[in-house]
């Protein structure tokens, strides 16, 4: 009866339909948005610095010494890279050392890496202001700016290494500079040296030896699957850890910034509400002299009150469903097609390294609490009907 009931007036049915079709719309988007905001960030951060998931030595993280590193088996690389949501398996060798040029000394990081793997793990590539990117089996480094400036060198001056080397040996050499790589942050510029790993096992006496496994994935949302099959994988006998654990200020940085989209996010659930409550008051205005009606003819208020509870819940299941079904189509639109900044505001993201689009995420919280919340206010809102009938009068209503 509560669906004949709804069709009876398509018009106002339809009204009250639209109403919560565009608040789930509107807030799946938003969401989407600050879900892809968010993976956009999440993903230069950890591309730049350590990847969404590390396996290091069980001890290098509390201690990262030279001596707390480990050799992989190629089998060991292919089993881990055979886990479906792995993208790339990099290997990494970092350690610190005397950086010097004439009378300059500078204490810096070494990082070994494989440059063949750049494009899907640092994309250093895209930061080298001077210079040329290093190939594999290169026997130069690429210099960061803070350092190179520091030391008064560059490209193709050649820059000495000292450090201690594995189990105590010495380590010492002296290498050209093939190029300088200027980042967005002051901290990145001020890291040190980058060289191809096979250089930089061979300058610390640890052939085939890593301080850790750089992984990526498909999106920041397969970290946390992909880590426990990890963890099943290695079985104990190694470490690991997630970007969440290695870099805990961009977590904080996310945390404090969900906040302020919590409160967007309840202003615009706030306005959505109203609108559909909006449009249930007058869907129960103009069918007043029809309930006093009902209830004069015997109708029982209780059950009538039921009644236009099921029709608000029907009409709020119809709009969310249409809801999620019109977003879903939006959001993958957008996703392959992020929209571009305006030029200003691009040349601002430019400068702190992030590419000037509004990207949009696709994970499932992004549709299913948004469909869960407006249902949820809708069900809140569908006792207005069951209260205005229990305190109906039926001879105003009669003359409505």
């Amino acid at each position: 009866m509560a669906w004949k009931n709804l069709w009876r007036n398509k018009r106002r049915t339809l009204i009250t339909v639209a109403s919560i079709f565009f608040g789930v719309l509107i807030s799946t988007v938003m969401s989407s948005l600050q879900d892809g905001t968010y993976g956009n960030m999440i993903d230069m951060s950890v591309k730049l610095s350590s990847g969404y998931l590390q396996i290091q030595h069980p001890e290098y993280s509390d201690n990262k010494s030279i001596n707390n590193i480990f050799e992989p088996t190629d089998e060991f690389i292919s089993e881990i890279f055979g886990i479906k949501e792995i993208t790339t398996v990099a290997k990494r060798l970092e350690s610190f050392a005397l950086l010097s040029s004439g009378p300059n000394t500078r204490g810096g990081a070494v990082i070994g890496f494989e440059p063949n793997k750049d494009n899907e793990t640092s994309n250093l590539k895209n930061w080298i202001s001077e210079g040329n990117f290093l190939n594999s089996g290169d026997q130069g480094v690429l210099l960061t700016h803070n350092i190179a400036r520091h030391l008064k060198i560059g490209v193709n001056d050649t820059i000495i290494l000292i450090s201690q080397g594995y189990h105590g040996v010495t380590a010492a050499g002296k290498y050209p500079v093939k190029g300088i790589l200027k980042f967005s942050t002051p901290q990145m510029n001020s890291l040190g040296v980058f060289m191809d790993i096979n250089l930089a096992q061979e300058f610390y006496s640890a052939e085939g030896m890593i301080t850790s496994l750089m992984i990526m994935v498909n999106d920041y949302t397969d970290v946390a699957p992909t880590a426990r099959k990890l963890n099943h994988k290695v079985n104990g006998n190694y470490n690991i850890l997630t970007w969440q654990e290695i870099n805990p200020e961009i977590v904080q940085f996310i945390d404090s910034d969900k906040a302020g989209g919590i409160v967007m996010k309840a202003i615009l659930y706030i306005v959505i509400g109203f609108g559909i409550f909006g449009t249930i008051i007058m869907m129960v205005a103009e069918r007043k002299r029809e309930l006093g009606v009902m209830v004069a003819v015997g109708m029982q208020k209780f059950k009538l009150a039921i009644i236009l509870f099921y029709e608000t819940i029907l009409i709020g299941f119809v709009g969310v469903i249409t809801g999620f079904i019109g977003s879903v189509p939006i959001i993958l639109f957008l996703v392959d097609n992020p929209i571009e900044l305006p030029e200003e505001l691009a040349e601002a993201y430019l400068q702190f390294g992030f590419e000037p689009y509004m990207f949009f995420g696709t994970a499932p919280a992004v549709f299913v609490n948004q469909v869960i919340t407006i249902f949820i206010i809708t069900v809140i809102i569908s006792l207005y009907p069951t209260f205005k009938v229990r305190n109906l009068k039926v001879t105003k209503a009669l003359r409505a």
